[in-house]
């Protein structure tokens, strides 16, 4: 067992990485997945070259918070609202279904009411990670299918943490409804100053330093991760924070160049979140846990695409885009993990029911990534046909 030194760590992360990401390729599988297995390979119950992934696991979610703000950095204030109320309906609907269809797999499997009801919520979400890590630079940004991707994902984070307000609300014994409209009016507040900031100030730096490309660099970055621990402070979220100040960025000429200088650091990050999920995986489940989490992956990976395909063809779109966005929409969330870890803190559920959503999370991240690599263009497929940036 290798000592808890975080320079340790990350070198063997990162050689390990190299390491698994090549003969991932060699073996034409997709190379999001060799960070999952190097985490379950040298993580706590594997060879324990890393025996507590929890110091990793926050440095990853800083890849989680890069992403929310180029995502916000690519799309423009007017465009964004025509979006958002184009796919509420689609949004809830869906979310409904999901939820529904867990709920209904889980009870036969022997789970309390509590424990289902919880793990249904935490299945009505897509992976804002995986969605936008498989799709094109160029159709994310430019492109409808990037758009539409963009709004359904926004609609469901926001309500996943609206969800984990809840139960936090809920273990704090505080008046939850009234708790959640100040912090409504919190993310109002916050996202008229971030506008009001951007237009007096940072717009001005950005004319007069424009030409010295490492200031543009750090003032971007820097104004991300101000929206993002503002939004802390006020009681929401960090992903909620950097794709405000990324929404209220996106106004100024140079916005997408800056995004591509902030690529390789948002994937140096991701890294480390991919690799913390294989090194929380627990592979000493009971069989009840083990076969519901199997039943349910298997069950949400063909109900998402076709309920998400079914729902964009009432929106009128065609059926090719309307089957491939419903595949790339079509596992469980980052967010998940999020609501397990809230509802057990929180003594909502069970250990059992916490694992099993950790473990459907994981499942259909493969299953998921496999399909879409595999049939759609993807900037990391393993074949140069298949491969679009």
């Amino acid at each position: 067992m290798i000592a808890n030194n975080i320079i340790v760590e990350l070198i063997a992360i990162f050689a390990g990485a190299a390491v698994f990401s090549t003969l991932f390729l060699y073996l034409r599988q997709p190379i999001i997945l060799a960070y999952i297995a190097l985490g379950i390979v040298v993580g706590p119950l594997g060879f324990s070259l890393i025996a507590n992934d929890a110091h990793i696991e926050e440095l990853s979610h800083l890849g989680i918070i890069l992403l929310l703000f180029l995502i916000g950095i690519s799309l423009e204030p007017s465009r964004l609202l025509q979006l958002l109320g184009k796919s509420t309906l689609l949004m809830l609907g869906t979310s409904l279904a999901f939820m529904s269809i867990s709920m209904l797999v889980v009870l036969a499997f022997g789970f309390s009411f509590t424990d289902s009801l919880v793990i249904g919520a935490a299945m009505m979400f897509s992976s804002t990670i995986v969605g936008l890590k498989l799709i094109p630079t160029t159709a994310l940004h430019h492109a409808h299918t990037g758009e539409m991707m963009i709004s359904v994902l926004l609609l469901q984070d926001i309500l996943a943490i609206v969800l984990i307000l809840f139960m936090v609300g809920v273990q704090q014994q505080e008046q939850v409804l009234a708790t959640t409209v100040v912090l409504l009016l919190k993310l109002a507040g916050l996202t008229l100053v971030s506008f009001l900031l951007m237009k007096t100030i940072v717009t001005r730096l950005f004319i007069k330093y424009d030409t010295i490309r490492e200031y543009t660099f750090l003032i971007s970055l820097g104004w991300g991760l101000i929206g993002a621990g503002a939004a802390k402070y006020l009681g929401l979220s960090y992903e909620i924070g950097a794709f405000v100040a990324g929404v209220s960025f996106a106004s100024i000429p140079v916005a997408l160049v800056i995004a591509e200088d902030l690529k390789p650091l948002r994937d140096f990050f991701l890294i480390l979140f991919f690799f913390s999920m294989g090194a929380r995986f627990d592979a000493l489940l009971s069989q009840q846990v083990i076969y519901a989490a199997l039943a349910l992956a298997v069950v949400l990976i063909i109900a998402k695409p076709l309920l998400f395909r079914a729902g964009f063809r009432l929106l009128g779109e065609s059926r090719r885009f309307s089957s491939e966005l419903g595949a790339r929409l079509g596992q469980a969330s980052e967010f998940s993990l999020l609501v397990a870890y809230s509802a057990y803190t929180s003594g909502l559920i069970s250990a059992d029911a916490s694992s099993l959503i950790q473990t459907v999370v994981i499942i259909t991240f493969v299953i998921s990534t496999y399909w879409v690599v595999y049939k759609y263009p993807t900037p990391i497929a393993s074949q140069s046909r298949q491969r679009q940036d």
